[in-house]
């Protein structure tokens, strides 16, 4: 008997690692002009910029519906589980976990069903689901792993880098990062997520300066157990962000490209750090 882990396309997890810790993830929803697509599975990457770049409507995004978690969690619980725990995308940014919630009011299954709410997103939220995945194939208990995730959360972080706040905007998840917006010229902002929303952590004067404090965020911080570098469209300036970490195994650190649905609100070169601690 195990303990079955859920989360949402937001998570970005690795779909090799998807595979390889069962892990049960459920798309998110893009919809550009009267074509819906589920996220990572009707829509790749690759496809999804080019409809950004040529399409004549914005596209926007929608949370899975109550009816996309039920179907899932009846699924689970066919396989007779000791346990189903989904961890999800901040409720801060998305009525993901309200959906969730739904579903698990009507499942007709003494199977029990945890739904978390991360306060996390992209690989903020995929560092948590992934070591919850890892207690779930060593065999710990639902309690023993819900206990984990909760504590996980406050000793989680992401940092990021974006080259724009317009597409933010655009996508209508702007928040009291808005502060940010209208200011000069070529200053690239920096947002932080924090207890479920996106909040301002200043301007830099360029992109490089906006990576080396990526990187100083790293050194001030102890008892680090997870690094992920996120990216929508520079694979190679993430893959030299981890390469000058120091101090941490490079193989360990995770390298994901963020998926359509948070890219269609961050846009091009976005470029962030992800930390799990364990205090």
């Amino acid at each position: 008997m195990t303990v079955k882990i859920v989360t949402d396309s937001t998570a970005d997890i690795p779909s090799s690692l998807v595979k390889e810790l069962d892990i049960q993830v459920v798309p998110q929803v893009i919809v550009f002009g009267d074509k819906t697509y589920r996220d990572r599975i009707d829509l790749t990457i690759d496809d999804f910029y080019q409809k950004l770049l040529h399409e004549s409507t914005y596209p926007h995004t929608s949370q899975p519906t109550p009816q996309d978690f039920v179907d899932v969690f009846n699924g689970l619980c066919k396989e007779k589980p000791d346990g189903i725990v989904a961890i999800l995308l901040s409720t801060k940014l998305s009525g993901t976990v309200n959906s969730a919630q739904q579903a698990k009011k009507i499942v007709k299954s003494d199977c029990p069903i945890h739904i978390i709410d991360s306060k996390m997103v992209a690989m903020g939220l995929g560092m948590i689901v992934i070591a919850a995945a890892k207690m779930a194939k060593a065999g710990k208990s639902e309690n023993e792993i819900t206990d984990a995730v909760k504590k996980m959360i406050p000793n989680t972080k992401l940092l990021v880098l974006f080259d724009t706040l317009e597409f933010l905007a655009k996508g209508g998840r702007i928040g009291k990062v808005k502060s940010l917006v209208g200011s000069i010229l070529n200053v690239k902002p920096m947002v932080i997520v924090k207890d479920g929303e996106l909040l301002p952590m200043g301007q830099v004067r360029s992109r490089s300066k906006g990576k080396e404090k990526l990187l100083d965020m790293i050194e001030d911080i102890k008892d680090i157990e997870d690094i992920a570098i996120i990216y929508s469209t520079t694979p190679d300036e993430a893959n030299k962000m981890a390469d000058d970490i120091a101090d941490f195994p490079r193989e360990k650190i995770y390298v994901v490209q963020i998926g359509p649905v948070l890219a269609t609100h961050t846009g091009p070169g976005v470029l962030g750090i992800g930390i799990r601690t364990k205090h």
